[in-house]
């Protein structure tokens, strides 16, 4: 048994293991709250405790005055190159995604609507050793043929033809390869065109990895050496389509979301 002096001597240090008790479960209650509105946080924000929604704009994006270019469900707003009629075959949509069918012999999808000044934003993926892209200023006089933004598996280019591997302006610039990252096979890539006025951008995952001046002397000079050269005003600023290439390789997009942009 203890003796009256020992009781007398463990009252200060049990109110101070009570006090401190009482402040610790009130910084652990503290902190539980403050992790469960993070979770909440996240989740309202599509943070890792739930994915955002494909193919919907958020309010802000609504108020920038972007819209979507897909809903998901439905080819509305696409037709196949100088066709009217949806294609029969070679284009599937699954869980939300638009994916061109390898070997399915689709052709190539436009918009109905004409751009000028714009931004145009997508998410893309594809399997190994896989060829595709994204065109713009597409007119129905060139039947498919336009600027392309270059999506390919760079392993399966040449290494002295940058200008033909993914976020090259097709054959005309290269991409900066020190700003180019594209992610593993089976991830998604995030991409945008930019046009303003002579100004184009190409953008991949976050970083711009191009710009060029349409009709600049640098671009035509270098039109006039691909295959592009007896095309009329290729390397110029056109009023035009945007086009998913198909290209007999699979290929999927999803999120696909433009806004119109004043010009200079």
């Amino acid at each position: 048994m203890m003796g009256h002096e020992e009781t007398e001597a463990l009252v200060p240090l049990k109110k101070t293991l009570y006090a401190d008790g009482r402040a610790f479960i009130f910084h652990v209650m503290k902190f539980t709250r403050l992790v469960r509105f993070a979770a909440v946080s996240l989740a309202l924000s599509g943070g890792a405790f739930a994915a955002a929604p494909i193919n919907t704009l958020s309010t802000a994006e609504k108020n920038a005055g972007w819209k979507l270019l897909f809903d998901g469900r439905s080819l509305a707003g696409w037709h196949p190159v100088s066709r009217d009629t949806p294609p029969g075959q070679g284009w599937l949509i699954k869980d939300g995604v638009l994916v061109c069918v390898a070997g399915g012999k689709g052709g190539n999808l436009v918009t109905d609507q004409l751009y000028d000044n714009f931004d145009f934003s997508w998410e893309w993926k594809m399997p190994a050793k896989a060829n595709n892209g994204v065109k713009y200023f597409v007119t129905d006089a060139r039947a498919g043929l336009g600027h392309e933004y270059q999506l390919i598996d760079d392993a399966i280019v040449p290494a002295d033809h940058a200008d033909g591997m993914t976020a090259a302006f097709y054959l005309v610039v290269a991409p900066d390869p020190a700003k180019k990252k594209v992610k593993p096979f089976g991830e998604w890539n995030h991409s945008r065109i930019v046009v303003v006025g002579q100004h184009v951008e190409h953008w991949l995952n976050g970083e711009k990895v191009l710009e060029y001046e349409c009709g600049s002397p640098a671009i035509l000079a270098q039109v006039k050496k691909t295959k592009f050269n007896k095309t009329k005003d290729f390397g110029e600023k056109l009023r035009g389509r945007i086009l998913l290439t198909y290209h007999n390789d699979e290929a999927a997009f999803r999120n696909l979301k433009i806004r119109e942009l004043p010009g200079k």
